[in-house]
């Protein structure tokens, strides 16, 4: 015999071939969702099957992987921000990364062999070129100040040596 269709009432959608017979599904919960993670678990894990890295990927590999990838961006994020705010900007630039990168010891050496495009260098002088400082101490009072002798050198050219005089 031949299949009769069952008839619709007023109003239903219309679905045709395999969605005819289909329950409809309820929606799924990414990944990202259930592992409490903003970075996309499911685009990682494509990410990872598509690099040929192995033969198979487990399911909790993008996970894990999602999870320190994030913990990572929040924890250079935390840093850069610190230094846009201590240079008193709102924005974060590469500066500020950079500066966060070198100033932290493990990120530093994480992140050894990277260079960042318009991060700059850290500041540093090489102690030798700074100025000398004097180690002179300054008298208590303006009176004695005025008062304090003056050194004069003696040079004897004869002895070429030097000699301060109070």
């Amino acid at each position: 015999g031949r299949l009769r269709h069952r008839r619709r009432p007023q109003g239903e959608e219309v679905r045709g071939g395999a969605q005819a017979w289909r329950r409809p599904q309820e929606e799924g919960v990414a990944r990202s969702v259930k592992a409490g993670l903003q970075f996309p678990v499911g685009r990682i894990g494509r990410f990872l099957k598509k690099g040929r890295y192995a033969q198979r990927v487990g399911m909790g590999a993008p996970v894990y992987l999602a999870s320190v990838l994030e913990y990572l961006a929040a924890e250079l994020l935390e840093l850069a921000g610190n230094a846009a705010k201590d240079n008193k900007k709102a924005r974060i630039i590469p500066r500020h990364l950079l500066l966060a990168i070198r100033n932290d010891q493990e990120l530093g050496k994480l992140l050894a062999g990277i260079t960042i495009a318009h991060g700059g260098v850290l500041p540093n002088i090489n102690p030798l070129l700074l100025p000398k400082k004097t180690a002179e101490k300054e008298p208590k009072s303006p009176k004695k100040a005025a008062k304090s002798p003056k050194k004069y050198a003696l040079f004897c050219f004869e002895k070429k040596e030097v000699r301060n005089l109070f």
